[in-house]
């Protein structure tokens, strides 16, 4: 496997994990960069661009992953997407403490007139399913999502505990900016923090980005044989969630049906601030250096009471919905047994398959792993928690 990039003096176990991650997990194309302290650190490419391909880029011609190389991340966009509603409460403009009725009234229906900002952020707003899944053209056309989550009555009292909105918070985030400011949250992100901080991340592709062919496809793989012991099975009670049609899991995760192609020009163009933002690996790893402090050239987003925000924790316990512990700040996954991060400290999002981003104010870390090797992980991606580990090692 030919990797490229460099990585700083005493970085080295992430570059040996990287390595290892397509020669016994399975990577086909992937991407990883470390801030620190606002410093780049570790910055590293290798594979395919598409994960159709081979990993070998000369067995079939497929282009091979480059440096500007961008993937969907999957839910990691979450994390991105929840620094728009933080940014405007930084700014005066949102209230994390007021109803989201009050923003928007017809969110009221059903009982949902006490849900705060905060709740919608925490997923303890109790909507993390719909009594009728959209297609894949409705949860693109910015119309129906948000109509369809604010008629639906709550699944459990909103505020008493917390399941994760795997889909519809693409639709309450989107919806809650757009009353806010007039502006979509894809358009916010872009004018107001990937331009000013250089972010090659997007939630809706501009045309000029699909055009430029930057952007590398995504496909489902099986661990190989070569995973041995990290082929592990979920526990009982997790497998009959999913299995399970009627199951909150099964019906959250359905939100969407059938599930879209995400390789699609028109799912990529659209704004699902749950699920379909475009990135490389440098872009999540700068971004959460961002939030934590200043990077490289003298950019952040958030003020530090606005990090202490994000990695306060506001849910935790059994999740309805993953049926498992979770930890969630504003908009933020944290640390703990399903998705470990670096630290008590970090704060951060996985992708579903394998792509995380995290931030963690105590080691002054922004980290980015980005795959178009779509695993059937949830939380907590072996390729990626391999690269935590490496990361934790070498600090």
């Amino acid at each position: 496997m030919d990797i490229q990039g460099v990585v700083a003096e005493g970085f080295e176990p992430v570059r040996d994990a990287f390595v290892r991650n397509f020669e016994v997990l399975g990577d086909r194309g992937a991407a990883v960069t470390v801030y620190r302290d606002g410093r780049k650190v570790v910055d590293l490419w290798g594979g395919t661009r598409d994960a159709d391909g081979e990993a070998d880029a000369d067995a079939d011609g497929s282009e091979p992953w480059t440096e500007d190389t961008a993937q969907i991340v999957r839910s990691a966009t979450k994390g991105v997407a929840a620094a728009v509603p933080l940014l405007l409460h930084q700014r005066g403009l949102l209230d994390l403490d007021a109803p989201v009725g009050g923003y928007w009234p017809e969110f009221k229906a059903g009982g949902k007139e006490r849900i705060l900002v905060r709740d919608l952020l925490a997923h303890r707003a109790g909507v993390p399913a719909l009594d009728r899944g959209l297609t894949a053209a409705e949860a693109a056309d910015g119309v129906s999502g948000p109509h369809a989550v604010a008629a639906q009555h709550p699944f459990w009292e909103p505020g008493t505990g917390h399941g994760y909105h795997a889909q519809t918070y693409s639709w309450l985030l989107s919806e809650l900016v757009l009353r806010v400011t007039g502006r979509t949250l894809g358009s916010v992100l872009a004018e107001d923090i990937a331009e000013p901080l250089g972010l090659d991340f997007w939630i809706g592709l501009p045309d000029a980005e699909a055009d430029a062919g930057r952007v590398g496809r995504v496909a489902p793989v099986e661990p190989p044989e070569s995973a041995g012991m990290l082929r592990t099975r979920p526990r009982r009670n997790v497998s009959e969630a999913y299995a399970d049609p009627a199951s909150l899991t099964r019906r959250a995760f359905a939100a969407i049906d059938p599930l879209p192609d995400e390789n699609a020009p028109a799912y990529r163009a659209a704004e699902l601030p749950a699920s379909n933002g475009i990135g490389t690996a440098r872009a999540l790893a700068r971004f959460y250096g961002a939030t934590i402090g200043v990077v490289e050239d003298g950019a952040r987003i958030f003020t530090p009471a606005t990090t202490a925000i994000a990695a306060r924790e506001h849910s935790a316990g059994p999740d309805r919905v993953l049926v498992v512990n979770t930890r969630f700040g504003a908009g933020y996954m944290l640390h703990g047994p399903a998705s470990p991060l670096l630290t008590p400290a970090s704060f951060g999002h996985p992708g579903r398959g394998g792509s995380l981003g995290f931030a963690d104010p105590d080691a002054g870390i922004g980290f980015g792993y980005v795959t178009n090797a779509l695993a059937k992980s949830v939380t907590a991606d072996p390729r990626a928690q391999a690269l935590v580990r490496a990361l934790k090692s070498a600090l």
